[in-house]
């Protein structure tokens, strides 16, 4: 099972739609505090929609906490300063896809501390960075496609009609 941390998330929508991507791709959601909302917000509820009660998730006080709780795990570190392409990496099915504030990233303090693990998604020209919940399904899709998809379902069923072949 792959874990998504969120580091001081602010916006509730962003997690709730997280969470919701959690629980289709059976990860684990971190939140490290402190958060920006209360999980019991509205926003949370509207966008997490009956997803939320089948997410598996925990909350931390902080992310000494975070770590104390997760000794030796693996995280990899979403960032628009990395060097490395978030492609480039190689994932294992335990490792933790961690990603910052919508404001302002994962604090350089953390990033200088973990440069080996710190990836990137490439962006054109000027563009700052892209939305939380993108980032994070974008990065964690692609940990589950270096692993197979393991347990996933990987084909669809039409509801009304059938397939030819």
């Amino acid at each position: 099972m792959f874990n998504i941390a969120l580091y001081e998330p602010e916006m509730p929508e962003n997690t709730a739609n997280i969470g919701r991507t959690c629980v289709a791709a059976h990860a684990k959601l971190h939140l490290i505090g402190p958060l920006g909302f209360k999980l019991t917000d509205k926003r949370m509820r509207r966008v997490g929609m009956d997803y939320w009660q089948n997410l598996d998730y925990e909350v931390y006080v902080d992310f000494a906490d975070f770590l104390e709780k997760n000794p030796g795990a693996k995280i990899w570190m979403g960032t628009t300063k990395a060097h490395r392409i978030y492609t480039e990496a190689e994932f294992g099915p335990e490792d933790y896809l961690m990603f910052g504030p919508e404001s302002r990233g994962i604090p350089e303090e953390i990033l200088v501390n973990h440069e080996e693990t710190c990836i990137r998604i490439p962006m054109w020209g000027e563009a700052r960075s892209l939305n939380l919940s993108n980032s994070a399904a974008i990065v964690l899709y692609e940990a589950l496609r270096q692993n197979d998809f393991a347990g996933m379902k990987k084909t669809g069923e039409l509801h009304e009609m059938h397939w030819r072949s």
